[in-house]
């Protein structure tokens, strides 16, 4: 029987290039953080140290559709220890989401570009700022929060993170605050003659009662090799409501890792879209904690991947209190020899009644050598709840692409329209009509380009 290794055995050749790469950092660009964040830094690191990478050893079903082998085996080099690259307004543009008069902060390779930011007035007391900022001007509330909500005990890419923080994005809400406008987080990615690792780190706290829309983007100015590995916390204050949309569109030959955390206080709600059309290895892993009886959330998801692409998503939404709702709705379109993963795990506990919580994904496989892999989980501890799932995999419905025809219709323009059908829930799921807008054009710019309509 095949012997495997386990992430400890692995840890000592792949990670202590990472922990020499932040020594050298301490030393230069992060001496000046607070000594709580340093101390963050390295009890983290230290955790990395002993989980190492994940791998798909026999057991560890969190891993298991997905090799992450080729990030742990690469020379990756944090941006801080490279130059940083030269990026001017026009990439920003072109990779831009939304409005240009939304405020904007862009991050390349995980460094803040202030000069390519466009931060507009905001409302009394509501900060969108890098995190080192934060770290000095308001330092109780970034550690407040910080490392709070987001596990790197027990997550290796995670604690891989937070042993890097210090450049990101803080975002505060007051209580009572209604946001108007979003705000936009770009971080954009480029090969180097070294390969660059970045650690993106977003902190996003929305006070009591407050409105806010957060639109965070990655893009890639080059088609080269990069890994980024992101971490978002977003806390939602009693009342609050946020809007949080994530678009990728990195190189094919990208690895992009994000971990989305989200804390729900009573009565709170929120709402995402996580759209994917680049990387060649992504991993997402979005997890929702209803810290408090009344909240709600709607996470929706789409992934668009071809050639040798591969789309991991993990889902967990834990209904830690009662009288909480979750609605979840995952789409993928798969061709060429891609593949996808979807784990979406609802978690009900003791005494957390009248929950109500319904999971769907659904695959439309364009090409024979496509494979998409869904794995629903229930853990219901609870009686009196409500909860249900659907999971559905198949290749565009035949009959439905003859009635078509049977019209008039050609057989390109056909099967746009039903692959155009299939995403259109998803799609209108984006409460902001501008960026509604945008995303669904560059959504039908990929299919059409597949498809040859």
């Amino acid at each position: 029987m095949k012997d495997f290794p386990s992430m400890t055995q692995l840890s000592a050749t792949q990670t202590h290039r990472y922990l020499t790469a932040l020594e050298s950092l301490e030393r230069d660009g992060y001496a000046n953080d607070p000594l709580w964040a340093r101390h963050l830094r390295r009890a983290a690191m230290s955790r990395f140290q002993s989980l190492g990478f994940p791998t798909a050893r026999r057991g560890n079903e969190e891993w298991k559709y997905t090799d992450v082998g080729p990030i742990a085996e690469a020379l990756f080099q944090p941006q801080d220890s490279a130059p940083l690259p030269r990026i001017d307004a026009a990439d920003v543009a072109e990779a831009s989401l939304g409005e240009p008069g939304w405020s904007q902060m862009v991050f390349v390779n995980g460094s803040y570009a202030e000069e390519l930011s466009s931060v507009s007035p905001l409302p009394a007391g509501v900060m969108a700022v890098s995190l080192a900022e934060a770290m000095r001007s308001v330092p109780e509330l970034v550690q407040e929060h910080l490392a709070r909500h987001a596990d790197y005990e027990t997550k290796p890419f995670t604690a891989l993170n937070t042993a890097f923080v210090h450049e990101g994005a803080f975002i505060h809400i007051p209580q009572g605050i209604l946001m108007e406008q979003p705000i936009r987080l770009l971080f954009l990615s480029t090969s180097q003659e070294q390969e660059v690792a970045s650690y993106p780190r977003v902190l996003i706290v929305a006070g009591k009662d407050s409105r806010a829309t957060i639109v965070e983007g990655y893009g890639g100015i080059s088609d080269g090799r990069y890994f980024s590995n992101a971490v978002t916390e977003i806390v939602v204050g009693d009342g609050a409501r946020v809007e949080y949309y994530k678009v990728q569109r990195q190189s094919e030959k990208a690895f992009h890792v994000t971990t989305t955390e989200v804390a729900l206080g009573r009565d709170s709600n929120f709402s995402s879209v996580n759209v994917d059309l680049g990387g060649g290895l992504v991993r997402n892993n979005l997890n929702v904690l209803t810290e408090d009886q009344g909240s709600s959330c709607m996470l929706n998801g789409l992934y668009l991947v071809n050639g040798t692409q591969h789309v991991d998503n993990q889902v967990i939404i834990d209904h830690a209190k009662p009288y909480t709702t979750s609605r979840e709705l995952y789409k993928g379109i798969l061709d060429g020899k891609s593949r996808s993963v979807f784990h979406g795990s609802i978690i009900v506990r003791e005494g957390a009644v009248k929950v109500n919580a319904n999971q769907v994904d659904k695959n439309l496989l364009l090409s024979d050598q496509a494979e998409a892999d869904t794995k629903p989980a229930f853990w219901i501890y609870c009686d009196d709840v409500k909860c249900g799932h659907g999971a559905a995999c198949g290749q565009m419905d035949e009959n439905a692409l003859f009635y078509l025809r049977s019209r008039g219709i050609d057989e390109k323009a056909a099967r746009g329209l039903l692959t155009r059908a299939f995403v259109s829930d998803v799609i209108g799921s984006i409460g902001n009509e501008p960026l509604r807008g945008q995303i669904d054009g560059l959504v039908q710019a990929k299919l059409q380009g597949w498809l040859g309509s």
